[in-house]
């Protein structure tokens, strides 16, 4: 077999395996979208409807809008499958835990792995000893003491959890932000006339705004998309978008159509703030990985 025939067949695989790997990680995307387009008839039938054969977009209205009005719309009929409760609240509660969380858990993670990076404070790594136990372990206690506090189904509580919980994430990726910048900067700076603050503020965070950007969107995803912290915290008023989900049940059985449709609408917010952040993202996920 000559080298010509050889390059070809390597190619071939090689195109194979990427669109396999493209089918099994696209696929579940588009049976969640094709469904959020079915009407109930297609979603509850024995028979595998690979796509929409009457789509509709009421399961996505059925988010936002009682049942009522899409009756007096006449999106949908009296008898036909409806919620409820809309997934405005839930919506609602997981943007604001979500972006309140990262917030916290980014500002807490950044001043600490900047004191450990220029101050040696904290020790080393013994921080990420407390993600590497079972959530399951750590969270009972801690409902118990949301109850007492009476901090349970609370969104004060939910952010508290998730500010606190992903902290020994945040410092474990800032600080690696922080070493591969020389000390150097800190002093040069404060024989300027900075102080240790200003010196963090104004000259050390803007060279790190690429790996803070990572952070942050990383954060944000693993609190948006929690389910075991809000299930176990909230019941009612602070219900986020994974915890409403799992609420979508009737006689019928699940709600596969309005699932799915806010498993799509839950996407949008990560995409957006991925998008938003992009021009920092390659910065942010090299830095450092060149050292000269």
């Amino acid at each position: 077999m000559d080298k010509h025939m050889e390059n070809l067949i390597y190619t071939a695989i090689r195109y194979i395996f990427a669109i396999g790997v493209m089918f099994f990680s696209l696929f579940p995307l588009y049976w969640m979208f094709s469904m959020s387009l079915k009407p109930p008839i297609e979603w509850t039938s024995p028979d595998i409807h690979w796509w929409p054969w009457y789509p509709t977009v009421s399961n996505y209205l059925m988010l936002f809008f009682d049942k009522y009005t899409l009756i007096e719309w006449g999106v949908v009929k009296p008898w036909e499958v409806t919620v409820p409760e809309t997934a405005v609240k839930a919506i609602t509660n997981s943007l604001i835990l979500s972006i309140s969380g990262t917030a916290l858990s980014v500002f807490i993670g950044t001043l600490a792995a900047y004191a450990m990076s220029r101050y040696g404070a904290g020790g080393d790594y013994m921080f990420l000893t407390f993600r590497m136990l079972p959530p399951i372990a750590i969270l009972m206690p801690i409902v118990m003491w949301l109850s007492t506090l009476r901090l349970l189904d609370t969104h004060i509580g939910v952010i508290l959890l998730y500010g606190l919980f992903p902290v020994p994430f945040v410092i474990w990726l800032m600080r690696s932000f922080f070493d591969d910048l020389p000390k150097e900067i800190d002093e040069a700076a404060i024989m300027d006339g900075c102080t240790p603050a200003t010196t963090f503020v104004k000259v050390i965070l803007p060279l790190v705004k690429g790996g803070l950007a990572v952070t942050a969107l990383f954060i944000f995803i693993l609190n948006w998309s929690d389910l075991i912290v809000a299930l176990l915290v909230t019941y009612r008023r602070a219900v986020t978008i994974p915890v409403q989900i799992g609420l979508y049940y009737s006689d019928i059985g699940h709600l596969y159509g309005i699932m799915s449709a806010l498993g799509i609408f839950a996407i949008i917010p990560t995409l957006i703030f991925g998008l938003a952040i992009q021009k920092y993202l390659v910065r942010g996920l090299t830095f450092g990985a060149i050292k000269g």
